[in-house]
């Protein structure tokens, strides 16, 4: 081994690396990869140093280094030896079969049930009409919002206390939230995380227990669907009607009372339908006598075309249920992902461990520019720039529908949001539609990949926020042409 070592060696002289990083590297490889068996003899320093070309010292630093992290032994006056128990080479100790097959990793059910899901819809490249979801980054305020990153980014060494959930935001929100949306809470109820979808989990994972019934709208959110199911719930699918969920008779409806609810009545997902306010306390007092509690998404909840909009459910409850959930990313732009979440006044401590138990924390930094972007009134006139804006595309999108899709389309007008439901003809498979749509470089959600009960329905989920008139123009036309 004393020859054959240096040979097992290859060092770069004139490499971007030193000489003692690059011995150090290389024999820790051949350790590991069982090259240099454990017990095995190295050559000493001197030795090695000579073979090499090397300094004694450039040796010496390599060879205390691999003893340091445990890959050799030292004793005075002897030669490094291997040490025992290292080698990552499975090739002896493996039957010949199993080398053929390889390693397999065993997934757990519910990574095996993620295979299976539908969600979250992935378009590769960048985005294109009528892709839902997606708000106008063109038209953000970039400028304002620039200047308060570089305020906040500023401040950051001077603040003291670092709450997870940052105060002036937690205060700038609820602000907002009880002039516009009608909510009823403290600041410290609201929990700022990464996304929506991780407040969703949040809950879920707080309030069920394995074998507990949860509710979903149909067709509805697919992200509740695989949130529930993956904190162990028994999901039921609750087909809608004109108002929203149908709520059961209150004798088929507590037989299998749900733990949770989860809905959007501000824009149903995906039909964009309002939930009136008879429904909404329908559904409340249900939720009462059920013992139930509600997530209320209102992922778009900021954008309302027709009438006032209705108060938030959480504003509603006689009793704290409900649990409300939003997003930053459809009121500014997808880069901005900030989500939150109100809990119930007795359990913040609670959800605030679990919130750091689950990693779901969010950069200060950001947090204290969003409570400034709020505070200065840049979000509020963000919002009613785009609400007047985004009334023009939906209303351009129903035209451009009409006119290139005739009655081949049944589209349900919105009464706010970002994107709208067109319904297609029963022999039609809105998959492959949606398929042939995207070849033709215009994405689409078919209805029944959002679709949880047994039905024929079939329809294109289609975002028009995102797109100019121009554009909503030439991907109509496209869609019209392949529906024809």
């Amino acid at each position: 081994m004393d020859d054959l070592l240096p040979g097992m060696l290859h060092l770069a002289r004139d490499g971007g690396e030193t000489l003692t990083r690059q011995l150090t590297d290389q024999l820790r490889r051949l350790i590991a990869d069982g090259r240099l068996a454990p017990g095995q003899r190295l050559p000493s320093s001197r030795q090695l140093a000579q073979s090499l070309a090397l300094s004694r010292n450039t040796v010496s630093f390599a060879i205390e280094q691999l003893a340091a992290e445990g890959y050799l032994s030292l004793s005075a006056g002897r030669r490094p030896i291997v040490a025992e128990g290292l080698s990552l080479d499975r090739r002896k100790a493996l039957p010949r079969s199993n080398r053929a097959r390889g390693v397999r990793i065993a997934l757990s059910s519910w990574a095996r049930s993620l295979q299976r899901a539908n969600w979250p819809p992935v378009h590769d490249g960048r985005p294109r009409p009528f892709q839902p979801g997606l708000a106008d980054e063109r038209e953000f305020p970039h400028d304002e919002w620039s200047r308060c990153l570089r305020r906040a980014a500023r401040n950051a060494p001077l603040r003291r206390d670092r709450p997870i959930n940052h105060p002036p935001l937690q205060e700038a929100l609820l602000g907002h939230l009880v002039v516009h949306r009608g909510i009823k809470a403290k600041p410290a109820q609201i929990l700022i995380v990464p996304t929506a979808q991780a407040g969703l989990t949040l809950v879920a994972n707080a309030l069920l227990e394995p074998g507990d019934h949860a509710w979903i709208e149909s067709p509805g959110y697919g992200g509740a669907h695989v949130a529930l199911s993956a904190a162990g719930a028994t999901v039921s699918a609750i087909p809608l009607d004109a108002q929203g969920m149908a709520i059961a008779a209150p004798k088929e409806a507590l037989k299998d009372a749900p733990r949770l609810i989860f809905v959007t009545p501000s824009h149903q997902y995906p039909t964009g339908r309002l939930m009136p306010i008879g429904r909404r306390l329908e559904l409340l007092r249900y939720a009462d006598t059920a013992d139930a509690c509600i997530i209320e998404d209102d992922y778009d909840g900021e954008f309302h075309y027709e009438a006032r909009p209705v108060a938030a459910l959480q504003g509603l409850a006689p009793s704290p249920r409900v649990f409300y959930l939003g997003t930053f990313s459809k009121a500014t732009y997808a880069d901005i992902r900030f989500g939150y979440v109100i809990v119930t006044e007795t359990h913040i401590e609670t959800f605030e461990r679990a919130q750091r138990h689950m990693g779901m924390l969010t950069s200060i930094t950001m947090q204290d520019a969003l409570a400034e972007f709020i505070a200065a009134g840049a979000y509020l006139g963000h919002i009613r720039r785009m609400t007047r804006l985004y009334r023009g595309r939906r209303d351009r999108i129903l035209q451009a529908l009409a006119a290139e899709a005739g009655d081949r389309l049944a589209v349900e007008a919105p009464a706010g949001g970002m994107q709208l439901l067109a319904r297609c003809r029963p022999q039609t498979s809105d998959r492959q539609l949606s398929g042939r749509l995207l070849e033709a470089g215009v994405v689409s959600r078919p209805l029944s990949s959002m679709l949880y009960h047994r039905t024929g329905e079939q329809g294109l989920f289609l975002g028009f926020a995102a797109w100019n008139e121009k554009e909503i123009d030439q991907a109509a036309r496209i869609l019209g042409r392949i529906v024809r």
